[in-house]
């Protein structure tokens, strides 16, 4: 059965997977953003292509994918990826919250981290093997072409995009950290006794964490935020002795919308947890974003932050005091789905209190706690929630790694 395990290939792992949604990378952040409200990835790809696009926002169509480009897939490549944290990350700048109308016209290409190897073309037939030394190297995403066979099925059962990559008649899609945890778990077994052995025993809690103090202006966070995206992990929250009060995630941020750089700028660390809480942003704190971006003179993004709370049915955002305190304010539905168009998407919706373990817990069972989280790391705590470290799918991989050299 070990033999089998390593005999895996990474189309294996892609059965099931939807087909790629993507970006040219001459199109605008505007137009980014119109894809990552309405889909249900946190991420979207962006490609370098010569093709000419066919859609009216600039995407990479399927004609623009055609069969009469060439024969060099190399020409036709996967360069990156964005989400909504790299937008409120890259808003937050002075220069940007002055005008955010005109940021957003700058080529999506700004936002792509200069970090080589974040995102990795590979063929179906790698192996498992393969696959987790390349995300030990640094990979967060590989790209594998879907095969011709589950290509063909697959359209049987879904629309077209415009947006979906297809270059020659393939699709692609992409393997996270995430799947190849959940490919391990399915077969925790061949490692026994292995994962009942606890964290600790194995080394793999790292020390070094982002934090900030619960009373810390957010904005104080944002360098903390882009490291942690690039990262795959989080900023925790903590008080003046070090206890973990909560976390400033990117896996939260991602289900926000583009305006949520308002508060990160204008709110307190505690705050900005209860603004990006589940069931929407308190209206107290909507209120306060709006009254601390018109004393800074910030009114290109006062009008965006607004517009954004009106849809939303915050209608007295940018009032007075006065008038906020006699006109109604309505807050985000909280039940059922929230709507794309709104500050939480329905993609995946989490309170901000930070997943936490013990030291002593077993790596099976914080393995668990992450993939039902939905997140790549998990904080470890003592008794006294005094925080410990973070344990992230990476060096669980690092164990689950070295363990195969002794199956092959």
């Amino acid at each position: 059965m070990a033999v089998g395990l390593l005999s895996h290939e990474l189309s294996d792992l892609c059965l099931g997977k939807p087909a790629l949604r993507s970006l040219s990378i001459s199109s605008t952040i505007a137009e980014a953003l119109e894809v990552l409200k309405t889909s249900d990835d946190n991420f979207v790809s962006v490609w370098s292509c010569d093709h000419k696009s066919k859609t009216s926002l600039g995407f990479e169509s399927a004609a623009g994918f055609s069969d009469d480009y060439g024969d060099d897939d190399d020409e036709c490549r996967c360069v990156g990826k964005v989400c909504m944290v790299d937008v409120i990350c890259y808003l937050c700048k002075d220069e940007n919250l002055v005008s955010p109308s005109v940021a957003l016209k700058e080529p999506v290409s700004v936002l792509l981290p200069k970090i080589p190897g974040l995102v990795m073309h590979v063929e179906p037939s790698c192996s498992l093997l393969e696959a987790i030394d390349l995300i030990l190297q640094g990979a967060q995403n590989l790209v594998v072409p879907i095969k011709t066979k589950l290509s063909n099925k697959r359209k049987q059962y879904q629309k077209p995009s415009p947006t979906v990559t297809i270059h020659k008649g393939r699709e692609f899609c992409w393997l996270t950290q995430e799947d190849v945890i959940r490919f391990l778990l399915s077969s925790i077994g061949l490692f026994s006794p292995i994962p009942a052995f606890s964290i600790d025993n194995f080394g793999i809690i790292t020390p070094e964490i982002l934090t900030i103090e619960y009373h810390s202006p957010a904005s104080a966070a944002i360098g903390a935020i882009s490291r942690a995206l690039v990262d795959q992990t989080s900023v925790a929250v903590v008080d003046s002795e070090g206890t973990l009060i909560g976390e400033i995630s990117p896996f939260n941020l991602a289900c926000c919308d583009e305006t949520v750089a308002a508060a990160l700028k204008t709110l307190s660390s505690g705050d900005l947890m209860a603004y990006i809480d589940c069931g929407g942003p308190p209206e107290d704190l909507v209120r306060v974003v709006s009254a601390r971006l018109k004393e800074r003179n910030l009114n290109g993004m006062l009008e965006h932050f607004t517009m954004s709370m009106s849809s939303c049915g915050f209608s007295s955002a940018s009032s007075s005091d006065e008038e906020s305190m006699t006109t109604p304010m309505s807050p985000l539905p909280r039940s059922g789905r929230h709507s794309k168009s709104m500050s939480y998407s329905a993609r995946m919706v989490r309170r901000a209190e930070a997943i936490v373990c013990h030291p002593k817990s077993s790596l099976i069972a914080v393995m668990i706690q992450a993939i039902a989280h939905r997140v790549n790391y998990v904080w470890v705590i003592e008794d006294d929630c005094s925080l410990v470290g973070i344990v992230t799918f990476t060096d669980m991989l690092k164990v689950f790694r070295e363990h195969m050299e002794t199956m092959a």
